[in-house]
């Protein structure tokens, strides 16, 4: 249908000696209701379906739509709400005092053409002829609109009717796009935009951890512009779409075929219908012909609270929102109070009548029908147009008339100061500056716009469930306020029965929850809800539900088994209390007690005068077994919790009891060497190196290493600290010495190792001296034992880990101090307690024999 029939044409026309008039140009098209009126609202509201369709044969000039199909009680139940509205306010003494509004309700058919000539029609009037300026125009025929139940007719009514700056108030429409002031700067609505309803239903199905969903909506400006809103929510929300389809009740029935057998097919338990009450009817009973695997329905409040739908019981257990319900006082009275003379004076109030109680009020041919007999009651009818126990959208209405009845007020009172001079002409643009700053409460309800023409935010959750008898009904569980800080706006107040009446919340998830201890690697080529959980790799913790990564625990902590939390590492030293330090110290306190043994046996002044004593030098065998104790005690330094103490005094103790023990060996070694070179007459080596020059040698070969542990532990003493180090395969925090100049150590082991290296080299030039007590010898074989064991211990040291590390140090201590002490000790004490007789002088000289005595 073109633009020139659906719009009424005003054409100015002269005659002569008359000023010139306007005239309108087709036929006007009547209202279904109207009453006149100093000021006139207009109204729009869908109540037929649908629109006759007619051929044109472009011969004859078309004829105004009209409308066919069913009489929707609902609307007319929303019709009847402006004309009780208005005719409180014109019985009110506070609201509009002496002026009396009027209206013009047409029907739109549920169709954009019919509206939009609505439209024209309420911007031009009724009038066939009437005066006007220059270009025709006539402003204010309605102060402005209350229109109309769906977004689409309210796009087009507000493009034409914006035109002419008359405002325009919706009760219905919802779309987001219309809060655009740009495009549509007169448009207002009493409810909340989609976009806040996109918003409740994502945190909706947010709230109850569904994160797989599937979508139906109608393919119209509401359902695919809601949709919209709701992914680009959902999707800030991690939630995942495994389909969205659009459909509308027009489509063919192959297309609403395919859209219910994807429902059946799919994985989603939980469909999100964006949809307009004409496409959930069509759907809901394409999925009763074959009912799919239950379904969990998340509703949007166009049709979620129309009680047509309750007849689904499949859909028992559905959820969704729906406007906040109302109490309109006398409200219920004025439907039922509808006279005959009322009924039969109203075309549309005729077809309704005969419609409710299937007979008809008017003679004709049908007699399939009988003759309504007057007896015919609306309190005995159960329709849509008598259900007031739950009133939502038609406050709407009712808050949209009373903005109108406002904003006229106070346009007045900006011209007449409240004069009561009905003549007092308003422009409808007057209006439309007042409307945008309304604020006002009626029967409780709050009425204010913001700067996008939209309301607060308030809608009710909405569960559907059975009753005794076994029907459906909306029981209200909870709330969302958009005007609460973010996380108090929703609310669930009351128990929900879900999807075939259970009582716990169904799953629809495309992958389960990652637990603790993993993270999520997402599937290839599906949405992020799809993904599988890897454990985390070794040393690496996630402590959250479908965490995305693992991190590492602090340097201190360490993953348990679950790997799902850090737990602090264990603390280890090597301690007196376990197992390897108690036989470390029974190993101490046998060579310790081995070394006393020693030093009671072979130095004792009883047996100091004996001539293996004397050959021995006695002060440096006593020295020896001295510093040999030292070693071994110094092993107990390393043993327990590492100190500053003891971590200064391990190594340095380690460094100097060794040296003096090699002095003394050194020193033995020269006065074998020069003993039997004492032999020859004419040698006076043994007299030049008296025991004087053995006491010098001794501390001069000592003093260098004294030095160097003073310096040492002046400059960069080694302090304790916790070594971490070990985590990846040892999960422990050692207890240790740390050494800031490695050097040190270094060089402390070098020169033990020269001293070492001298003796042994000593040792080996005089084995093979004569005699039967050759001392070089035994110095050897333990210069030998002490080269191989600290030769393994560097490999061995450097391969422990943690206590062990130490342990394996005490036992090269104690395992080269031992040796020293059973090569050079032991064969004298045997023969001083075992073979006293080989203690003299020829015993000694090699001279004795059994055979001698």
């Amino acid at each position: 249908m073109g633009l020139l029939e659906v719009k009424s044409i005003l054409v100015r026309t002269n005659s002569a000696g008359l000023p010139d008039k306007c005239s309108l140009q087709g036929t006007a098209r009547l209202p279904a209701f109207s009453m006149e009126g100093d000021y006139v609202i207009g109204g729009v509201f869908s109540i037929h379906n649908s629109m006759n369709t007619v051929e044109n044969n472009y011969t004859t000039a078309p004829e105004s739509p009209s409308c066919s199909g069913r009489i929707d009680p609902r609307e007319v139940r929303f019709a009847r709400a402006m004309i009780f509205a208005i005719e409180e306010i014109n019985n009110s003494t506070e609201l509009l005092p002496d002026v009396r509004l009027g209206y013009q309700i047409h029907d739109s058919c549920a169709s954009v053409p019919v509206a939009v000539h609505a439209a024209f029609q309420l911007s031009n009037g009724q009038d066939p002829e009437f005066y006007g300026g220059e270009n025709c125009s006539q402003s204010g025929v309605v102060m402005a609109v209350v229109a109309e139940s769906g977004s689409t007719p309210s796009i087009s009514i507000s493009r034409i009717i914006g035109s002419f700056n008359i405002p325009q108030v919706s009760h219905y429409a919802t779309c987001a796009c219309l809060s655009d002031k740009k495009q549509y700067p007169t448009f207002f609505r009493t409810i909340p935009s989609d976009q806040f309803q996109a918003d409740a239903l994502a945190k909706l199905v947010k709230h109850f951890g569904w994160t797989w969903i599937g979508a139906v909506r109608s393919d119209s400006d509401y359902g695919n512009n809601g949709m919209a809103a709701f992914l680009e929510v959902a999707l800030r929300e991690g939630i995942c779409m495994e389909y969205s389809e659009a459909f509308y009740r027009t489509n063919p029935r192959s297309k609403i075929q395919r859209v219910a057998d994807i429902i059946r097919r799919s994985t989603a338990t939980v469909v999100v219908a964006f949809a307009a009450i004409g496409e959930m009817k069509i759907l809901l009973e394409e999925l009763s012909r074959d009912p799919s695997p239950p379904r969990q329905w998340i509703g949007s409040e166009a049709w979620f609270t129309d009680t047509d739908m309750l007849s689904f019981t499949s859909c028992a257990g559905a959820i969704g929102v729906a406007i906040q319900q109302s109490v309109i006082p006398g409200f219920r009275n004025f439907l039922l109070d509808l006279s005959p003379s009322e009924v039969a004076a109203s075309p549309v109030l005729t077809e309704f009548w005969e419609d409710a109680f299937n007979c008809t009020l008017r003679k004709s041919g049908d007699t399939q029908k009988r003759m309504c007999n007057g007896q015919e009651d609306l309190k005995t009818l159960e329709s849509p147009y008598t259900e007031t126990s739950q009133l939502r959208i038609t406050n709407m209405v009712y808050k949209a008339v009373y903005a109108v009845a406002h904003a006229i007020q106070t346009a007045r009172f900006q011209k007449t100061n409240f004069n009561a001079d009905k003549s007092i002409r308003l422009e409808s643009e007057e209006v439309l500056t007042e409307l945008k700053k309304i604020n006002f409460s009626q029967n409780g309800y709050h009425v204010s716009f913001d700067t996008n023409g939209d309301p607060v935010a308030f809608y009710e959750l909405v569960n559907w469930q059975k009753n005794e008898r076994g029907a459906l009904e909306p029981v209200t569980v909870g709330f969302y306020d958009a005007s609460l800080p973010e996380g108090q706006k929703f609310n669930i107040n009351r128990n929900i029965t879900w999807v075939e009446g259970s009582l716990e919340v169904p799953v629809s998830v495309c992958s389960e929850s990652c637990p603790p201890g993993t993270r999520k690697v997402l599937q290839k080529g599906k949405p992020i809800c799809c993904y599988d959980c890897i454990p985390c790799p070794e040393g690496e913790i996630s402590n959250m539900t479908d965490s995305p990564d693992c991190f590492l625990c602090p340097r201190e902590f360490w993953p348990n088994a679950e790997k799902d939390a850090c737990f602090p590492k264990p603390v280890e030293f090597l301690s007196y209390d376990e197992v390897l330090g108690i036989i470390l110290e029974f190993s101490l306190l046998f060579v310790c007690q081995l070394n006393w043994n020693s030093g009671w046996v072979f130095p004792c002044l009883v047996r100091s005068t004996t001539p293996i004593v004397k050959a021995n030098n006695s002060e440096i065998s006593f020295l020896l077994l001295l510093s040999l104790k030292l070693c071994f005690l110094c092993s107990l330094v390393f043993i327990g919790q590492p100190s500053v103490w003891t971590c200064m005094l391990r190594q340095a103790a380690f460094g100097i009891s060794f040296v003096i023990c090699l002095s003394c060996l050194l020193v033995k070694t020269v006065v074998v060497l020069l003993a039997f070179r004492a032999n020859m007459p004419s040698s006076g080596g043994l007299k030049l190196f008296g025991p004087t020059q053995q006491r010098t040698m001794i501390i001069c070969t000592t003093t260098p290493q004294i030095c160097l542990c003073v310096g040492w532990l002046l400059g960069a003493p080694p302090f304790p600290i916790k070594n971490p180090t070990y985590q990846a395969s040892y999960g422990k925090i050692v207890l240790e010495c740390k050494e800031p100049w490695p050097l040190g150590f270094y060089l402390l082991l070098s020169y033990i190792g020269l001293l070492a290296f001298v003796c042994l080299l000593l040792a080996f030039l005089g084995r093979k001296l004569p005699d039967t007590f050759n001392e070089a010898k035994l110095i050897t074989f333990s210069m030998l034992i002490f080269w191989a064991v600290w030769i393994c211990f560097i490999p061995a040291y450097v391969s422990s880990p943690g206590k062990f590390s130490v342990a394996v140090e005490i036992f090269a201590i104690l395992a080269s101090s031992f040796g020293l002490l059973l090569c050079i000790f032991v064969p004298k004490c045997y023969i001083i307690l075992l073979h006293p007789e080989r203690n003299i002088r020829k015993g000694m000289t090699g001279k004795y024999s059994k055979k001698g005595l």
